[in-house]
C-alpha cells in the first residue's frame, strides 16, 4: 500500500532557527505535504508530480496566445507560401481568383501569374494546350467564359436565343465543313471548288484554319432576308470562332467581314437541319466517331429541341424538322484579313424554304 500522508511520521528534532526562516521552512512543509496527498497509487507504487515539472508548465507561452497572435504578412519571396496557395489557385473559377487577387497586394500579384490562367482557361475549356496564343491567358479566359458571342458585337437586333456548345481543338488548318452527317465516300481535296463541292457532296474543305482553341455556339436568329420585326422566319446557325477572336482589333473595328463560301438549296422536304465542324486530321479518330454516330445523339423523330454533339477535335448540331418543303444552307468564313489570311470564325446556317 501507499502511504498515507500524515504528519505523525518520525521525524528528527529541527534546530532552533529564526522566525523569518522558520515562516519559510513552514511554507516548504506545507507544500511537502500537499504533494504527500496527490499520489497516486499504480501498479503498487506512489506516483508523484514533479515540482520540476510543474514549474517548467507553468513557464510555457500557452498555445491560445500563440494561435491569437497575428499572422506574419505574406511574402512572395516565400517558396513555401508561393507553391501553396499557386495549387490552391488551380481549383478556382475566373470569379474566385478575382476575389482572390482583391485580398492584398500579395495575392495580387500571385493570381496575375500567367500559368495560373493558362492552367484555369485549359482546364475549364477542356482542351489540349496550343503551341501559341497571342494575348495573355487571363484576357483568353474572359473571352471566352464571359458569356459573349459574335451576335453580341453585330447584328444584334437580329439575334433570338443561343447555347453555348463548348469548346473544340484544331490542330490542324485543314477544316471539313458539311451539312450532313452521313459523309460521303470522297471527300473535297484542297483547291475544290466550295460551291460545287456543296452541291455534290454537301461538304466543303478550307485550308487555312486558324489552329488552336475554338468556341462553338448554336445561333437562333431572324430570318435575314427582310427587317421586319414581325417576322416570324428563324435562321439555325452553327457558330464557331477561335478563342482570340473577340481581342483582335480588326475584329472589334469592324474590318473582319464574313465571306460566302457556297450555298445550296435543298428543295425538298428535309426531316433535320444538320451543320458539323470537323478537323480533317482527326477525322477517323475515336472522338470523331462518336460525333459521326448521329444517330446515338440526335433524339427521336418527334424531338423538335436542338441537340448538340462535341469532340475534341470536332463538333455537330442536328435539329429535327417538321414537315416543310426544304432548307436554305449558307456556309461563311471570316479571314484575319483579305485574301488568303486565316479563316478564324466559321458559320453554317440552315433556313427553311
Amino acid at each position: 500500500m501507499g502511504l498515507a500522508p500524515s504528519r505523525c511520521l518520525f521525524r528528527p528534532r529541527a534546530p532552533a532557527i529564526s522566525g523569518e526562516r522558520r515562516d519559510s521552512r513552514k511554507r516548504e512543509r506545507c507544500e511537502g505535504d500537499e504533494m504527500q496527498h496527490t499520489s497516486r497509487k499504480r501498479g503498487g507504487g506512489s506516483i508523484h508530480r514533479s515540482r520540476k515539472r510543474e514549474r517548467t508548465i507553468s513557464s510555457c507561452t500557452s498555445p491560445r496566445l500563440s494561435f491569437l497572435s497575428p499572422h506574419p504578412t505574406f511574402n512572395c519571396e516565400n517558396r513555401y507560401e508561393l507553391d501553396v496557395w499557386t495549387e490552391v489557385a488551380r481549383y478556382l473559377d475566373g470569379k474566385d481568383l478575382i476575389r482572390l487577387a482583391l485580398v492584398n497586394r500579395w495575392f495580387h500579384r500571385l493570381i496575375g501569374e500567367e500559368t495560373i490562367w493558362k492552367h484555369v482557361c485549359l482546364r475549364d475549356l477542356q482542351v489540349p494546350t496550343p503551341q501559341h496564343v497571342s494575348f495573355p491567358w487571363k484576357q483568353i479566359y474572359a473571352s471566352a467564359l464571359d458569356g459573349s458571342h459574335s451576335y453580341c458585337f453585330r447584328q444584334r437586333e437580329k439575334h433570338l436565343d443561343w447555347m453555348r456548345i463548348g469548346s473544340f481543338f484544331l490542330d490542324s488548318p485543314f477544316v471539313l465543313l458539311t451539312e450532313t452527317l452521313a459523309l460521303p465516300k470522297k471527300l473535297p481535296q484542297p483547291g475544290d471548288d466550295p460551291e460545287r463541292s456543296i452541291q455534290i457532296t454537301g461538304t466543303c474543305l478550307l485550308t487555312n484554319a486558324r489552329t488552336g482553341i475554338w468556341i462553338a455556339d448554336l445561333q437562333l436568329v431572324r430570318c435575314p432576308v427582310c427587317n421586319l420585326n414581325t417576322c416570324e422566319g428563324t435562321m439555325q446557325v452553327l457558330d464557331a470562332r477561335h478563342a482570340e477572336l473577340f481581342l483582335e482589333e480588326g475584329y472589334r473595328r469592324g474590318s473582319w467581314e464574313y465571306e460566302d463560301l457556297a450555298f445550296h438549296r435543298i428543295e425538298k422536304p428535309s426531316t433535320a437541319a444538320v451543320g458539323g465542324i470537323f478537323d480533317l486530321t482527326y477525322l477517323s479518330s475515336l472522338s470523331t466517331a462518336g460525333v459521326l454516330d448521329w444517330k446515338s445523339w440526335i433524339g427521336q423523330p418527334n424531338d423538335w429541341q436542338p441537340k448538340a454533339r462535341l469532340a475534341i477535335h470536332a463538333v455537330a448540331v442536328n435539329t429535327n424538322l417538321q414537315p416543310n418543303d426544304g432548307l436554305h444552307v449558307r456556309f461563311q468564313a471570316m479571314r484575319n484579313g483579305s485574301g488568303d489570311g486565316e479563316v478564324v470564325s466559321i458559320r453554317i446556317s440552315q433556313q427553311l424554304i
